[in-house]
């Protein structure tokens, strides 16, 4: 029986920064599963159907890799955000918030693996065949970025935000909010989690 690998404690350094202050990281480059889309996260349909697909092919694929003897624990969702005009991120205005959201995908799993689950969940889940094709893996480097975990709900992130951002200009840090995307890692499951006690890694790269 393969061991299996939960890379929220073999890369503990990305997924589990401090709450108290904010730490400097350098991250590396790493493969995602994502999918784009537009609009607020809480009501926007697009933004569930995004989800409605991501999770089956990440598990799908999970399956596939153990069925190879390699088992791991799927990793959290992860949502990069930003907007064309900054001021409606900064702002609030989420009908116009761009998204990509995505789950990391160890480095052994590949295109032919993703195309294998996605067809497997094609014929299993027919509904989802107009979604599917929005789905890709993609190489994703970040690089040198400055993170905080946030605990509690994601309406009070705010703060901790600014407390990062702060962190980056006093360093000399610069960044645009588009090439160094504001980046979140969902740790806690909305659904099933206290608000109060929810765990979000806060990132922002920047130059």
């Amino acid at each position: 029986m393969p061991s299996k690998i939960d890379f929220k404690k073999t890369m503990k350094e990305f997924y589990q920064p401090s709450s108290k202050e904010v730490t400097q990281v350098d991250i590396p480059e790493m493969q995602f599963l994502m999918i784009d889309g537009i609009g607020s996260p809480g009501d926007s349909k697009e933004y569930q159907d995004a989800l409605a697909v991501l999770y089956p092919i990440a598990f799908k694929t999970k399956f596939l890799s153990k069925k190879k003897g390699k088992d791991y624990v799927v990793p959290p969702l992860e949502g990069l955000w930003w907007a064309d005009n900054m001021d409606d991120f900064t702002e609030g205005d989420r009908n116009k918030w761009k998204w990509t959201m995505m789950i990391m995908q160890p480095d052994w799993i590949t295109q032919d693996m993703i195309n294998e689950a996605i067809k497997v969940t094609k014929d299993k889940k027919p509904e989802l065949s107009e979604l599917l094709p929005k789905l890709r893996l993609e190489q994703y480097k970040e690089g040198r970025a400055a993170q905080i975990m946030h605990i509690g709900p994601y309406s009070e992130e705010e703060p901790t935000i600014q407390k990062m951002h702060n962190f980056i200009k006093k360093v000399g840090g610069s960044f645009d909010g588009h090439k160094k995307k504001h980046h979140e890692i969902y740790l806690s499951d909305p659904r099933k989690a206290n608000p109060a006690t929810m765990k979000t890694v806060i990132r922002q790269p920047f130059e």
